[in-house]
């Protein structure tokens, strides 16, 4: 018998003063068998990081024809397409064809490190690509703050990530690794 997701709920609260969105979202978390807290909140952090009224979590995991959030519009036209993790180039690219932006939110310290260094020359014709990695110690961090219902307040200025809760807080500076070029 396969084993189910798990259904996190949580009521996120995103005051992002560096784009200037100020909004609320009730989100259903699946959080697959194989996936980590640590991803699962990697997940949950890139939807704060990117909050939009049309943003949504996709089957990640369980459909590989699909990135971890995306948002559409009403042509079915992909506007953003965010994985969560080290994914490999021909899928990077494939998502860059398919999508107007894209954004790949890696975590995982050195490792994540040596699997950029490992692709990054390999997507230089990639200009709608953004790389955004999340340090280690911060992604590990955000472990203590997972539970089946949760109330997270995110504060976003000048570039620092400010995840609080009732079980503490903690705080992230994502690292561009590498920008949409215009």
């Amino acid at each position: 018998m396969a084993l189910r997701a798990t259904i996190h709920k949580a009521d996120l609260h995103v005051a992002d003063s560096d784009r200037h969105y100020y909004g609320s979202h009730s989100l259903t978390i699946a959080k697959h068998p194989s996936e980590t807290d640590e991803r699962m909140m990697i997940r949950v952090i890139a939807f704060a990081l990117q909050a939009h009224e049309d943003l949504v979590f996709t089957k990640g995991l369980s459909d590989t024809d699909e990135p971890d959030l995306w948002i559409k519009d009403l042509t079915d036209q992909i506007k953003l397409w965010i994985e969560v993790g080290q994914p490999d180039e021909r899928r990077i690219l494939k998502a860059c064809g398919r999508a107007d932006q894209v954004i790949v939110y890696c975590y995982g310290g050195q490792t994540s490190k040596i699997w950029w260094d490992g692709i990054a020359n390999k997507l230089t014709r990639a200009r709608n690509l953004q790389v955004i990695a999340i340090p280690a110690e911060q992604s590990q961090e955000l472990n203590r703050l997972v539970e089946r219902s949760m109330v997270l307040h995110v504060n976003i200025q000048d570039s620092e990530v400010y995840v609080s809760s009732d079980l503490g807080q903690v705080t992230i500076t994502p690292e561009v690794w590498r920008n949409q070029q215009d």
